[in-house]
């Protein structure tokens, strides 16, 4: 019987899913209301029973979970395939009578384990292993919601390889991965409970910082900053030198030195209040952390004692 896939998209891949989810939960075959199951002449009058049974919830799930996943990389047929196996175990089986064999029990968990590395990894940057950009906006958006710690709030630094183009020109570009991994190393010592760092874009990674002070995040990103100046670079290639410049804000309710006003908890805008002082660090001379004090522009180590 031919699958009419052509037809099916993300939204409606995560409607029927849902639809599975809230079925399982009321126990009876009559489907949620708005949710349209003619996809395919084989789920046509899936409500139709006039009493069902609950059902294996472990292989409903398991299979709900990787039609998701499919869905989000645009894998439709195979979406639908799992989505149609979970439906049909929905309207078929009596979790009663239905015992998983303990090596079904072993391959459901190593399948949900697979799912969650896939899941990891597509937040994850490819060559340095550190998280990306939709990993970066997912958790910066919950942190400056959630305000855990209002009194020391969440400092945000968007961070810039100086002269990366001459490295990548002088040693090649296989010399200038190298140095992007050694850099997110870097970057990533030493780094608060719950912070951590993104890549942004090419040669630009963000540290996110959460429950810090705003002096606290200067003199960490100062730290930073200096670690990679200091760095051996030479035992990577004879003449090599690299050096970092930041841009910092600090996000708190409660107005104090550095911080952004509430008004501004929006995570895009933090971002570029961000690069705007990332562009004054660089016209400062770059290699250093420029920041806002009392609304004026400083830079690390040159107008505080954070060096």
């Amino acid at each position: 019987m031919p699958h009419r896939l052509s037809a099916i998209g993300t939204g409606e891949v995560q409607a029927a899913t849902e639809a599975g989810r809230e079925y399982a939960a009321r126990g009876r075959a009559t489907p949620p209301r708005q949710v349209d199951y003619a996809v395919d002449n084989d789920l046509q009058g899936f409500g139709a029973r006039p009493s069902l049974p609950a059902y294996p919830v472990d292989l409903v799930e398991l299979h709900e979970s990787i039609a998701n996943l499919l869905a989000a990389q645009q894998n439709w047929e195979g979406a639908y395939a799992h989505l149609q196996t979970a439906l049909r175990l929905a309207r078929d089986h009596d979790c009663g009578a239905l015992r998983l064999p303990e090596q079904h029990q072993r391959e459901v968990a190593e399948l949900r384990k697979a799912h969650e590395q896939a899941l990891d990894a597509s937040m994850r940057d490819e060559l340095t292993a550190t998280y990306n950009r939709r990993y970066l906006h997912r958790q910066l958006v919950d942190l400056l919601a959630d305000q855990v710690d209002i009194e020391r709030g969440v400092a945000i630094a968007l961070i810039d390889l100086d002269h990366f183009k001459d490295v990548n020109d002088t040693y090649g570009h296989a010399l200038g991965d190298r140095v992007l991994q050694r850099v997110v190393s870097l970057l990533q010592a030493e780094l608060p409970d719950g912070g951590f760092c993104a890549r942004y874009g090419g040669e630009e990674f963000v540290l996110v910082l959460p429950n810090i002070s705003a002096r606290q995040a200067v003199t960490t990103l100062e730290r930073t900053r200096a670690r990679v100046a200091d760095h051996p670079w030479p035992t990577l290639a004879d003449g090599l030198h690299v050096t970092v410049s930041a841009g910092l804000v600090h996000h708190a309710i409660r107005s104090g030195v550095g911080t952004v006003r509430p008004e501004t908890n929006d995570a895009e805008r933090q971002l570029r209040r961000a690069d705007d002082l990332l562009y004054a660090a660089k016209r400062s001379g770059r290699n250093t952390v420029a920041y806002r004090k009392d609304g004026a522009i400083r830079l690390a180590g040159l107008d505080d004692d954070c060096r």
